[in-house]
């Protein structure tokens, strides 16, 4: 067996075995990666790479960044943020019709802006917004549809994690990652928040409008709120200016969460612990599946599968948007039945060398991939944000998905306008950072 046949033969034991034994994609990863070096070299080849390379990746100090924007988000989440921010937008907009739903996907774009997971942010929103929905007789696929849609903006918004784990791979800025993902965030949020608009509209008795609040009411919701805001703006301004790199800016981030915490008495010792023990237990869910991913991605590299592929397509007398498009295909797909963070790793060393050459700009190219693979976490069959939505909120699986496929359009309508204009939606913000 040819060395690139051997390399398909792995993915498709790989995927094999995450659907039928269901075991987690970190260790189906490095199993399957560890076996293929083992074949194609010799197990104690296979002991020295895998050893090299998980010195290599658990002594990067890169890697400390992703922990500790971990623990900003969950800062926010136990000090009650969630609530705060939710409380303020749904005084301001609640009373427009589908006013909730807008107001729980412009809560989670909020409170993604620190969280940065899109399963922190469904289970945050279906325990927050479902039931204030339900006490309005929304109908539980606008219900569903909406916290499940809103919940992908976490992985999408900075600080995600996937964007630093892409940096981190590739070597490019997380700096310039985040402030180019600042017009393609605003795009699918207002792609999204269009989509409740119509759905309201085609179904005006899914979505009643709420009651009206005073502007007293609206303008005492608000500091709280702020609080997130200038938390993310102090950040992002950080970085912008190279004051600080993307570790420091995080360290900074988490000692200026404590204090915003602490000094509103919405923060105590029990809530310390919980949220270093989530940050403990997340932190070493993203190491294992960087670790494995990095395997399995040595075995690919070895068995020269990526090189065949991109020559294979490089041969194809195809223009390089439509190569584009099948390569976010197999992103949409892969999305689908995979974690986004372990696909993307997987994916990234047979396309990212691919994508750039064809003269895609790689910061570019890092926003359109992170719009595709939040797809995933909405569409089956695994479609995680779904299952964290339904398990919250009671509403049956099916009736989950089902809502979810009104946003679908939104997601391909922000790609068609990052491919459309890639300066004035990516590279005109990215270029100015330091």
């Amino acid at each position: 067996m040819s060395g690139p046949l051997f390399g398909l033969f792995g993915i498709g034991a790989m995927f094999c075995i995450l659907f039928f034994l269901r075991i987690p994609a970190a260790f189906v990863m490095t199993l399957v990666g560890f076996a293929g070096i083992a074949m194609l070299t010799s197990i104690d080849a296979a002991f020295s790479i895998v050893g090299t390379e998980m010195w290599n990746i658990f002594s990067s100090y890169g890697l400390t960044v992703i922990p500790l924007f971990i623990l900003v988000g969950e800062i926010v989440h136990y000090a009650g943020y969630n609530y705060s921010i939710y409380d303020a937008t749904y005084k301001w907009f609640g009373h427009f019709r589908g006013g909730l739903a807008m107001t729980t996907i412009m809560a989670s774009a909020a409170f993604s802006a620190i969280c940065g997971s899109n399963t922190a942010t469904a289970a945050t929103m279906s325990a927050v917004a479902i039931p204030a929905m339900k006490e309005y007789k929304y109908h539980p696929m606008l219900n569903a549809g909406a916290v499940s849609a809103g919940a992908t903006l976490g992985v999408l918004i900075p600080p995600s994690l996937v964007l630093v784990v892409y940096g981190l791979y590739t070597g490019q800025s997380i700096g310039k990652l985040f402030f180019g993902n600042i017009i393609p965030s605003i795009i699918l949020t207002v792609s999204i928040l269009a989509t409740v608009v119509w759905i309201c509209r085609m179904h005006p008795e899914w979505g009643a409008a709420g009651p009206r609040f005073g502007l007293k009411e609206r303008l005492k919701a608000l500091p709280e709120a702020i609080d997130i805001l200038v938390l993310f703006g102090i950040i992002m301004y950080a970085l912008f200016t190279g004051v600080v790199t993307a570790t420091e800016a995080a360290a900074v981030s988490c000692f200026l969460a404590y204090i915003i915490c602490i000094a509103r008495r919405k923060f105590t010792w029990k809530k310390f612990v919980d949220s270093m023990v989530d940050t403990l237990r997340i932190s070493c869910m993203v190491f294992m599946i960087v670790a494995g991913a990095v395997i399995f991605a040595r075995f690919l590299t070895l068995s020269r599968l990526p090189f065949e592929v991109a020559e294979w397509i490089g041969a194809l007398t195809l223009p390089k948007w439509m190569v584009l498009w099948l390569i976010l295909l197999c992103y949409i797909i892969g999305g689908c039945v995979m974690d986004a963070l372990a696909f993307l790793l997987v994916s990234l060393p047979i396309f990212y060398p691919l994508v750039i050459g064809l003269g895609y700009d790689p910061i570019w190219f890092a926003q359109a991939i992170t719009i595709v693979t939040t797809m995933g976490a909405i569409m089956p069959p695994i479609g995680i944000c779904c299952y964290v939505v339904s398990g919250m909120s009671g509403i049956p699986l099916a009736t989950v998905f089902r809502g979810c496929f009104y946003y679908f359009p939104a997601y391909i309508v922000s790609i068609a306008i990052l491919m459309i204009s890639p300066y004035w939606t990516v590279l005109v913000l990215s270029d100015m950072v330091r």
